[in-house]
């Protein structure tokens, strides 16, 4: 039951929709210049991930190993993940950034929940 619960907080944290100055980030170039030798954390799920420009993704989630792809199409970033054998399913999401240091993906092209990342 733990795991389920725990996948879910992986795919998404839910988080206020309000701008609170994030800007969309709708170049891969952008993209891929924020991201690039860094890792996206959330402190609280001991989350850390890298965003990889070959089109990888490698991180851990509480312990467990977390693999995947991405592509940047038509302005979102689009990606699928397994969590120790846990499938996140393909979902393309709206970037946003604020100050050089956070990110804030949202699901279903921007559509949907949030989760906000710290840039280490």
């Amino acid at each position: 039951m733990i795991r389920p619960l725990l996948a879910a907080a992986l795919i998404l944290f839910p988080l206020t929709a309000a701008a609170n100055g994030f800007e969309p980030v709708r170049d891969k170039g952008q993209f891929l210049s924020l991201i690039e030798n860094r890792e996206l954390r959330i402190g609280l799920y001991d989350l850390t991930l890298k965003v990889l420009p070959d089109g990888r993704i490698e991180g851990e989630a509480l312990g467990w190993y977390v693999t995947g792809t991405w592509a940047w199409r038509d302005g979102y970033f689009c990606r699928e993940m397994d969590w120790s054998g846990y499938a996140i399913r393909y979902n393309c999401q709206l970037v946003e950034v604020r100050g050089g240091d956070e990110l804030r993906f949202t699901v279903d092209q921007g559509r949907g929940d949030s989760a906000r990342f710290r840039l280490r």
